[in-house]
């Protein structure tokens, strides 16, 4: 197994962790810190800093019901936004569990055991998987994902989100320019209709399947991901005891 303990962690990736995850009142006392980490990388560019900035401040600064219920009808009410990345790729189709077993195979070989409920490819999970590799192997990840990340800024400016900085953020940092086909292909895909009840009952069944030890564990919080932001990767049994 490769030595992690060699690889300092990516905070701008543990940041857009943070950021594309579920409101709180404790994400929005760590706003400040979150925000000086993305408004200070300068592998993005100026415009995308200034972009971005719009969300930071909406985020630190707005309502946190508004901003909860702004974030559940975007991601949590719409399969052609979700955070789950293999949705995208795999829709209903049986590759889909394959794909998640092998996520959660790469996730464990490199020292990362998640304790979440959410699926081992919703994207915050893997954002934070990617803070604690080589900055080339996450890199690559993220460019296999570029074409649905420029469909997702799509969808988002359609509906004047300003989350669409973040993908906008991922976009820039894989480093590749996002298949025209690829994004054209996903962008046919009929947008979902948040009010749509059945249809959201049918997501909400899905979340039920886990991958991960403890399916009551809950998502990563903020405060021990923040705690560990300037902290070397631990390769011990269990890694990521920052997510517990």
């Amino acid at each position: 197994m490769e030595n992690v303990m060699e690889t300092q962690m990516d905070r701008t990736y543990k940041a857009i962790s943070l950021i594309l995850s579920y409101p709180t009142e404790e994400l929005q006392a760590a706003m400040p810190e979150i925000t000086a980490v993305i408004l200070s990388d300068t592998r993005l560019t100026s415009l995308c800093r200034r972009e971005f900035a719009t969300l930071l401040d909406q985020l630190a600064e707005e309502d946190i019901y508004a901003l909860q219920e702004a974030y559940v009808g975007l991601f949590d009410r719409s399969r052609t936004l979700s955070l789950n990345l293999f949705e995208h790729v795999h829709g209903e189709s049986r590759d889909r569990g394959g794909a998640m077993v092998s996520l959660v195979e790469t996730y464990r070989d490199g020292g990362f055991d998640p304790a979440t409920s959410e699926l081992p490819d919703h994207l915050p999970v893997l954002l934070e998987f990617l803070s604690m590799r080589p900055s080339a192997e996450s890199q690559d990840t993220l460019a296999d994902a570029a074409h649905i990340f420029a469909a997702l800024i799509e969808r988002l400016e359609r509906r004047e989100s300003a989350y669409a900085a973040v993908f906008a953020a991922l976009l820039q940092l894989s480093g590749e320019q996002a298949d025209t086909a690829a994004v054209a292909e996903l962008l046919e895909q009929p947008e979902d209709d948040p009010d749509d009840l059945e249809a959201l009952d049918k997501i909400w069944e899905e979340t039920e399947v886990t991958f991960g030890p403890d399916p009551n564990a809950g998502c990563p919080q903020v405060r021990d991901m923040l705690a560990n932001m300037d902290t070397p990767v631990n390769p011990a049994p269990n890694a990521a005891q920052a997510a517990e």
